[in-house]
């Protein structure tokens, strides 16, 4: 199932029938559009921001509270936020199995074993690798970044930065910081110099998976990683 509302691209599969998410999706959407109408910096900041008051739409408080723990701009983590709050709609209303995939940042819970594809286009791994995540009764943010694919900003040179944490938001924040940090002479100073970073921010997260050229790097507790086929990102 899509669900496409402005720069909103869901893709997701849930175990219910019937659930009216696409409505939920305009509404905590309209509340961020109306908070950005008022707040330019919300928008263009490239680094966190001061809450200006409280009792704020929830949407608005988890980018503000996420960007903050991750030092990045509030709209480093919409995509994450997003689809945070998409599945805990959808586990509110009783869902056991969900995956909610907004912009390669997903949200999921799942009551059976499934396989999350790591989309990196890296030239010797190439797109035949995947998480193995064993079932679980809570929720999990598996959020990508990467200075070569998408439209988010990044100012590292990762084939692709995934981070894997109970909070898809704050998951979205930490894979564009972190990102950012996949710099240096070499692929392997590069993903040194990554993984020095995520470290800063291991209370946040389960794991970090960092490619970068010829070289990889993993800090925490990943999942399992499989061989797969090629999987087309677009296809999915």
């Amino acid at each position: 199932m899509e669900i496409n509302v402005g720069e909103t691209h869901i893709r997701m599969k849930t175990d219910l029938k019937k659930h009216k998410l696409e409505e939920y999706i305009y509404r905590i959407r309209s509340d961020l559009k109306n908070h950005i109408s008022s707040y330019d910096d919300f928008l263009l900041s490239m680094e966190p921001l001061e809450m200006p008051e409280k009792d704020m739409p929830l949407i608005v408080e988890m980018m503000y509270e996420s960007s903050a723990l991750s030092d990045v701009g509030p709209m480093a983590c919409v995509a994450g936020t997003i689809s945070q709050m998409a599945l805990d709609y959808l586990i509110n209303k009783g869902s056991k199995n969900s995956i909610v995939e907004n912009g390669g940042d997903i949200a999921v819970i799942n009551d059976s074993k499934i396989l999350c594809g790591i989309y990196s286009n890296n030239e010797i791994l190439g797109n035949n690798i995947a998480f193995e995540i064993k079932k679980r009764k809570s929720p999990i943010g598996i959020c990508t970044s990467s200075g070569k694919i998408g439209h988010s900003i990044s100012f590292g040179d990762a084939d692709s930065v995934t981070v894997i944490a109970p909070s898809p938001s704050i998951a979205d924040g930490l894979a564009t910081r972190i990102a950012n940090e996949v710099k240096g002479k070499d692929s392997e100073s590069r993903v040194i110099r990554a993984a020095e970073c995520a470290e800063n921010y291991g209370e946040f997260f389960k794991g970090v998976l960092i490619i970068s050229g010829e070289n990889v790097a993993g800090v925490g507790k990943l999942p399992k990683i499989v061989e797969t086929s090629k999987f087309d990102v677009n296809k999915i």
